[in-house]
């Protein structure tokens, strides 16, 4: 079963660089454990505050295995300190998606 969630808010600007490095931990998990069964994306708005995360997992009860992860327990870890605004959580479905063989990364 196919699941999608996507998730918007917003970190203090004094927290942004730390945010980021917790996040690029979770990718380096996900790239050197690479679960077939996964989607991930984030984005970082133009504000520079703003974030937005699109997962979607396909396993069969429904459940998104990026929780399980150590890089992403840690990201959630002392989250609340580095939010402006609470995350809003929203599932989703997939009307059609493209993936690159190769993962595109900007680091602004």
């Amino acid at each position: 079963m196919i699941s999608s969630v996507v998730v918007s808010y917003q970190v203090r600007p004094e927290a942004v660089a730390e945010h980021i490095r917790l996040i690029e931990a979770v990718f380096e998990q996900l790239h050197a454990e690479q679960p077939g069964n996964v989607e991930y994306k984030v984005v970082r708005l133009d504000d520079g505050v703003s974030f937005v995360h699109i997962s979607s997992a396909d396993t069969p009860d429904g459940s998104n295995p990026l929780p399980e992860l150590a890089a992403f327990r840690e990201f959630g870890r002392d989250s609340a300190a580095r939010v402006a605004t609470a995350p809003v959580p929203t599932a989703a479905g997939i009307v059609g998606s493209y993936y690159p063989a190769t993962p595109v990364t900007d680091r602004r």
